[in-house]
């Protein structure tokens, strides 16, 4: 039987008892249903793994004896920032756990002229939290030992301040012949991504003015859930840990 990755916010030390924050501590003790002796593989978002054993579990409150650290090697060498329009339904969602497992990291939902998704107050709040519980959930998955950090949403005129401190910054843009192969390798990456109408032709030449270099995919038009996976699947594969 596979053991469990579970992601807690709580203090990890190597010998000593900790108990789970409440999160993981109902996802081990409600939802696996798993009980003293069973093993645990925890991170916390330092870059390590833990393996633990479970002292003692409930449905609300989980103590577990915390094993030697080790190293996770699953970081990609290249940082990418991405800046997500956001959509409607569960399709932000898949955008945001395609990311993860594909080694964003960080996400910057973006409002744009197009978007027909409107987020304020108690409502962006309510969505935020949910789309950081989806990505520490494939984190656990993809066995990362780092939590992209999901940020408020931000405008367009934000975003192009907000990716200033990117070596190379990129707007995807089906009808240009920038390829991502003739860019000279870089350490920090951003990717702006545009809503099912595309983003609109003064956006586009906003972001080029700011320093953003369209690019294309390919000949085939990419649903706005679609785009960020491809384009950081290729920016892994050129300058990443992907076929390496």
């Amino acid at each position: 039987m596979r053991i469990p990755r579970i992601y807690t916010n709580s203090a990890l030390a190597q010998g000593s008892t900790a108990e789970l924050d409440d999160n993981a501590a109902q996802h081990v003790g409600r939802v696996l249903r798993m009980q003293a002796g069973q093993e645990l593989l925890l991170f916390n978002g330092d870059g390590n793994d833990y393996p633990a054993t479970i002292s003692s579990a409930s449905k609300k409150n989980v103590e577990v004896q915390v094993g030697t650290p080790e190293a996770n090697t699953t970081e990609s060498p290249l940082e990418i920032v991405l800046g997500q329009t956001l959509s409607k339904g569960d399709r932000m969602d898949y955008a945001v756990q395609k990311a993860v497992e594909m080694g964003v990291t960080r996400i910057v939902p973006l409002t744009t002229e197009r978007c027909d998704v409107k987020l304020k107050g108690d409502r962006e709040d309510k969505r935020l939290r949910h789309w950081q519980s989806v990505a520490i959930s494939a984190a656990e998955q993809c066995g990362r030992a780092r939590v992209p950090e999901i940020l408020p949403v931000m405008t367009v005129s934000e975003w192009l301040e907000h990716s200033r401190d990117c070596e190379v910054r990129l707007v995807l843009h089906h009808r240009t012949e920038h390829a991502l192969k003739s860019i000279i390798p870089p350490e920090r990456v951003a990717l702006m991504i545009g809503p099912e109408g595309g983003l609109s032709p003064e956006e586009i030449a906003h972001a080029e003015k700011e320093g953003f270099l369209p690019v294309a995919l390919g000949p085939r038009v990419l649903r706005t859930e679609t785009a960020p996976v491809a384009a950081m699947a290729l920016c892994q594969w050129l300058w990443g840990d992907i076929g390496g």
